[in-house]
């Protein structure tokens, strides 16, 4: 994975409440094992027509907003448990999720993936919202160390809580195979001093 560490980047709001997994991305474009290739179908029967054309009124569609941040209403990620939702917004660009709550098995899957989930306070998100919503330009900046998040130029900023363990695998790029190789030395050390006689 990428390490993440410091990210400032314009936003795309989507304001909608309670987005689940299957509108992430629809069941039915499940059927590849690996990765890559989701982000093209993210948000399908939002971002299209029955006819394969873009609706020029979803926010995704609206070229004057752009980022590697969405900015989502509360309870991102609900509904199933399907990995494919982090992996398809990771796959569009997205690197954080910023939202004032997500659903626990989308929030673990997303950090699994090296996709950030920022959540914040209710009253911080309609801040965030409304200053997009004034200046499509509006930039987030988003320090994963000290778990600070704030909008530059402005008094606004909040801390936010991560798991100490994925966020050090964020920091490092590491995912959980990754993490078990970087403590190679420590558990053979352990092994070594543990041995039964």
């Amino acid at each position: 994975m990428e390490k993440f560490k410091t990210l400032t980047s314009t936003v795309i709001p989507l304001a909608n409440e309670d987005i689940d997994t299957d509108q992430i991305i629809p069941a039915r474009f499940l059927k590849s094992t690996t990765r890559e290739g989701f982000g093209k179908n993210l948000f399908r029967d939002w971002r299209f027509n029955s006819h394969g054309d873009l609706k020029e009124d979803f926010i995704l569609n609206d070229p004057s907003y752009s980022g590697s941040i969405l900015v989502a209403g509360k309870n991102f990620g609900c509904g199933s448990s399907r990995e494919h939702a982090a992996w398809a917004l990771y796959d569009f660009g997205f690197r954080a999720i910023v939202s004032s709550y997500f659903a626990d098995i989308f929030k673990g899957n997303a950090l699994n993936n090296g996709l950030l989930p920022v959540q914040i306070s209710d009253a911080f998100l309609e801040t965030i919202f409304e200053l997009v919503k004034q200046d499509k330009n509006t930039t987030l900046r988003i320090e994963l160390i000290d778990q600070q998040i704030s909008v530059p130029g402005t008094k606004y900023t909040e801390k936010f809580n991560i798991n100490a363990y994925k966020k050090t695998c964020l920091l490092n790029g590491y995912d959980d195979i990754d993490y078990l190789i970087s403590r190679k030395n420590q558990i053979e050390q352990f092994e070594q001093t543990h041995k039964e006689f």
